[in-house]
């Protein structure tokens, strides 16, 4: 065959295949699939077509996972996996299959608010345009305050704002700042507001931290440096070695038990999705095998916060949100929330995480900030703060405490140092001490690169690049 007429002929192949993918990413057709579906482990997930990107979104536990069109009925997902869809003899959708399993659809009359796709909804056929507005007071403990003397940027955050409303920094679903003390910025997006709770994913692994502060500083707990194994006599631990009985809480604390955990080794035997699937994630951790010694490398692994988690209960006799709500809720005004702490398979979905108001976030981040004081009251120890706070490790390249990540982020050429609590989708608490400020960023870029940091930098760090 003529090379030319080949190329061309390719060329018309690539267009034609294109056209068709076009054609199946239709909104009126990605429609067709919307309902309630069966889900792995008997819950259940929402398919959702987006007016706003023309792409099916599988919703589950209130994150959002983008389907990719590939051909007729047929979608790929973040995870390279295929997903196929069936219908009946009258051409209705009525299940998918992935990975040789089949979930039917239970229901096709879900409907879905037009705001859970746009970041914010103006008058039809105008534009929106930002205005600045203070914080308005709420009876939560913070106090507000303005921009005004800040030293941030006005300019710079109404860009920003600008630029979430369009779309260029997609999934943002929040954005706060406390400065001096005071909350003076805070915007929602999409369907997200003052009162809605927001799921932190890893980052409430800090939280998590803080507990433990606090059960050493109560007594319940006798030192960070205490042996793992014993508080579990119940387990007959699988690959028990000497190495294996001399981890410590503090090496759990700081993603160092040795254990073979390792979200970032696809090699790792601790894979985070086997667990998530068995009975008891405590005991799946223990009984992994060590790849390293305790204290050593830096692996980011969950299994080792929710091995922390456990060992508060035990010594305290209560859930783990019961006593976060007696010993640190309650005392910071924290009066609503959702934590499902129940580490075994009927968490795979939810992943133990705890849900809050940003604005409660940001008092979490205020009270790391203010050294454990909260409103005159030491809630947290000193000690502890300046524990977690101190290098432990080495985690994925960066700097790493006890459950915090000690990050620094570089604006305008200036270096930034914070700590932060983060989660997938773009879920970050940070505390700026240098800059006595706060910053709270939640979002739903689940599974892929969040904005959350380029936000932090060219919008509101930016704005003290000229002052130091």
């Amino acid at each position: 065959m003529n090379k030319w007429l080949l190329i061309n002929l390719l060329g018309l192949a690539s267009l034609t295949a294109q056209a068709q993918v076009s054609s199946y990413r239709s909104y009126s057709k990605l429609k067709e699939f919307q309902g309630l579906y069966q889900y792995q482990n008997h819950t259940t997930l929402k398919l959702a077509a987006s007016p706003r990107d023309s792409l099916l979104y599988a919703i589950i536990a209130e994150s959002r996972y983008p389907l990719y069109p590939i051909g007729p009925d047929l979608f790929r997902n973040q995870s390279k996996d295929t997903i196929a869809f069936q219908r009946n003899p009258q051409g209705k959708v009525i299940a998918y299959s992935v990975k040789h399993q089949q979930f039917l659809q239970l229901s096709d009359t879900l409907s879905f608010p037009i705001q859970m796709w746009y970041p914010r909804l103006g008058p039809p056929g105008q534009s929106l345009v930002y205005t600045y507005h203070p914080p308005s007071p709420n009876e939560d403990g913070l106090m507000v305050g303005n921009l005004r003397q800040s030293g941030l940027d006005a300019a710079l955050l109404t860009t920003m704002v600008d630029k979430i409303i369009k779309g260029i920094y997609p999934n943002i679903h929040s954005v706060l700042i406390i400065k001096d003390g005071r909350l003076v910025f805070e915007e929602y997006f999409y369907e997200y507001n003052q009162q809605r709770l927001h799921q932190l994913r890893s980052a409430t692994k800090s939280f998590i931290s803080a507990l433990t502060g606090i059960a050493i500083d109560q007594g319940y707990i006798t030192s960070v440096n205490a042996p793992v194994l014993p508080f579990f006599p119940e387990y007959q631990v699988a690959n028990n070695s000497p190495a294996k009985q001399a981890i410590t809480i503090a090496h759990l604390l700081a993603n160092q038990s040795g254990l073979d955990c390792d979200v970032a080794n696809e090699h790792s035997i601790g894979n985070e999705t086997q667990m998530d699937y068995s009975a008891d994630w405590v005991k799946y951790t223990l009984d992994l095998p060590m790849s390293d010694v305790p204290g050593g490398k830096g692996m980011y692994c969950s299994g080792n916060p929710i091995t922390v988690g456990r060992i508060i209960e035990k010594q305290t006799h209560q859930s783990l949100p019961k006593f976060a709500t007696q010993r640190l809720f309650t005392p910071l005004g924290i009066t609503q929330f959702d934590w499902h702490f129940q580490p075994d398979s009927s968490s795979a979905e939810t992943y133990c995480q705890l849900s809050l108001r940003p604005r409660d976030m940001a008092k979490f981040g205020l009270l790391y900030l203010n050294k454990g004081v909260w409103q005159g009251k030491q809630l947290l120890s000193q000690d502890w703060v300046t524990a977690s706070f101190t290098k432990h490790s080495v985690v994925q390249n960066v700097n790493y405490g006890y459950l915090w990540w000690l990050k620094y982020l570089n604006a305008n050429g200036t270096r930034f140092e914070g700590m932060a609590a983060q989660g997938n989708g773009g879920q970050r608490i940070y505390i700026w001490p240098t800059l006595h400020m706060v910053t709270v960023i939640t979002g739903g870029n689940f599974n892929q690169q969040s904005p959350a940091d380029e936000l932090l930098a060219n919008y509101i760090l930016k704005a003290f690049t000229n002052q130091r």
